[in-house]
């Protein structure tokens, strides 16, 4: 099982340089997969959660395609309705060869209404959307044949019945978002997936976290490192971290996020 880790591509205390030490770090520390988040509009709903400056995926991850050899790289979750999908089977593809083939391209519906309405997009018809544009990335791929376009995975982001189903129909691997290890289980054994790829929280704690709905990656270092292993059981090809909690004031501050990442991937090496 392979481990990735989300980098905030926004807020505060993110610029050219913290990107770029975010990615020394994580290859560094021998993670396979670099993520980062997607939006285009930097509404007041979207400011609340992610404020500016917000680095746009294809943009960012194409530079930090040139300051890394190895580790791929992927959007976790670009907003698939936001833009036309032969503009996105383009970019990926670009990306996608230039990177050296390292691009995983994981996609949703988006959440953030002022964003869709800023955009022209009818926020009412972004899983009907989602599910049309799925269809004509697959098709510009093929038509332009595999000597042009080799395969680009592609993960489909939701939690909900629809994102299962969606990712079922359309998709390379479901990726789940922030979920407990009972919740997936469940999904995991009771449909037939075509790939597992969750990404979850990565909050380490002193003391263990006793709560029923404790979100998978988060507690001590042996309960994230125990997490990992189960999910590995239920299929995982990649689990995501994910160390941003929600607080842009924490971009200002990335060497804790570093340090949780190192924990992990030193007795994950030792443990797996």
């Amino acid at each position: 099982m392979q481990l990735g880790v989300n980098v905030p591509n926004f807020g505060p205390g993110t610029d050219p340089g913290v990107l770029r030490d975010w990615a020394r770090v994580v290859e560094g520390l021998g993670f396979d997969l670099l993520m980062v988040s997607d939006h285009v509009a930097v509404t007041a709903d979207v400011a609340e959660r992610y404020p500016a400056p917000f680095y746009e995926p294809f943009t960012t991850l194409s530079w930090l395609a040139g300051v890394t050899t190895r580790v791929r790289l992927g959007t976790t979750v670009l907003v698939l309705p936001y833009r036309h999908p032969l503009l996105v089977a383009r970019m990926a593809t670009n990306l996608h060869q230039l990177s050296g083939g390292r691009l995983v391209l994981g996609v949703g519906v988006g959440w953030a209404r002022q964003e869709f309405d800023a955009l022209g997009v009818p926020f009412t018809s972004r899983g009907k959307l989602t599910d049309e544009y799925l269809v004509a990335l697959r098709r510009a791929w093929r038509e332009e044949g595999p000597e042009h376009n080799p395969p680009i995975p592609v993960w489909v982001g939701g939690n909900s019945e629809a994102g299962i189903r969606r990712a079922i129909g359309f998709g390379d691997a479901w990726h789940p978002l922030r979920g407990t290890l009972p919740w997936m289980r469940a999904v995991v054994t009771g449909h037939s997936l075509p790939g597992f790829a969750p990404r979850i929280a990565l909050r380490l704690t002193p003391a263990p976290i006793d709560d029923p709905e404790r979100l998978a990656g988060t507690g001590t270092l042996d309960q994230v490192l125990d997490d990992l292993r189960q999910l590995h059981r239920l299929g995982a090809g990649t689990v995501v971290l994910d160390p941003y909690h929600g607080d842009p004031e924490d971009t200002r501050r990335p060497h804790a996020a570093w340090e949780a990442l190192t924990a992990v991937a030193a007795h994950w090496r030792t443990s797996s």
